[in-house]
């Protein structure tokens, strides 16, 4: 009697164990492709011949019966528009270029909003504890030391309320020109030699910018998504450390706002354009 070669038997079973591998495979992309579009019908059959007990709560899972067959998309089409909301998001964002009547109209309209800003220069007094700069694109004021906020405190004072009050008051014709509306809250090394507490440092200065920020919103002059405040502590002084008048330049809150449009800069670039304008 010939023996069976023990060889070929063992290649025969890997090679049916291999075609039914590629067999289940092709069987699996089969049916992704078949459900490329999502409808009525396909959902029904799907659910059904995974989960024959599930046929009946079928109706829970399609939401759309007017839905025809090849109308609705699976979740990751590659089109944009049935993504997002293309008509919530500004047309700046998305890229399209504004008209040269709209980029006319929101430039009239930001100039005049800085002509009127440099009112609060007056409001401040002869002391000059507020500064309004102006820029390509932007409009930058600072408010030193105690306009806003007494020392070592994040409380606002009776004046920096008015201040806010007449700043929203002037802003507010001029929303759609405003792109942003950036409040930077600085505190001042409190001796030459040794740096603030880290900890109260950063906090002081983040409730700062956050109460001058919360106050301007409560005013509802401008959508509050424009709205956004920062902190930096001691660590972007624009004076020395080594007297009181220094220190007290380095107590302060900033406003920067963006023309509808503009491209944004670094803050270094603002700064260096913006106090060598105020020291000139």
């Amino acid at each position: 009697m010939k023996k069976r070669n023990k060889a070929a038997e063992e290649g025969a079973s890997w090679m049916d164990t291999y075609g039914d591998m590629v067999t289940l495979l092709l069987c699996f992309f089969v049916l992704l492709y078949s459900m490329s579009s999502l409808d009525q019908v396909k959902w029904e059959n799907l659910v059904k011949s995974l989960n024959p007990e599930a046929a009946k709560e079928v109706s829970q899972v399609v939401m759309d019966p007017e839905v025809n067959d090849g109308e609705m998309d699976v979740p990751g089409t590659t089109e944009l528009e049935k993504d997002l909301d293309v008509d919530a998001i500004p047309e700046d964002d998305l890229g399209e270029e504004l008209t040269p009547e709209e980029l006319a109209a929101i430039s009239e309209s930001f100039d005049s909003m800085y002509e009127q800003l440099k009112e609060l220069e007056e409001l401040a007094g002869e002391d000059m504890d507020v500064q309004v700069a102006k820029g390509d694109g932007y409009t930058f004021i600072t408010f030193r030391d105690r306009v806003f906020f007494g020392g070592d405190s994040w409380v606002l004072l009776d004046e920096g309320r008015m201040m806010i009050d007449r700043f929203a008051e002037i802003i507010a014709p001029h929303a759609d020109a405003v792109k942003q509306i950036q409040i930077f809250g600085h505190t001042s090394q409190a001796y030459p030699d040794r740096p603030n507490n880290t900890y109260t440092d950063r906090e002081l200065s983040a409730m700062r910018g956050a109460v001058v920020t919360a106050y301007l919103q409560d005013k509802n002059v401008i959508d509050p998504s424009k709205l956004v405040s920062s902190a930096y502590g001691q660590f972007h002084p624009i004076a020395p450390f080594d007297t009181e008048e220094n220190r007290a330049k380095n107590r302060r809150v900033e406003i920067l706002i963006t023309k509808t449009g503009d491209i944004e800069r670094s803050l270094s670039e603002y700064y260096e354009q913006v106090y060598s304008q105020m020291t000139e």
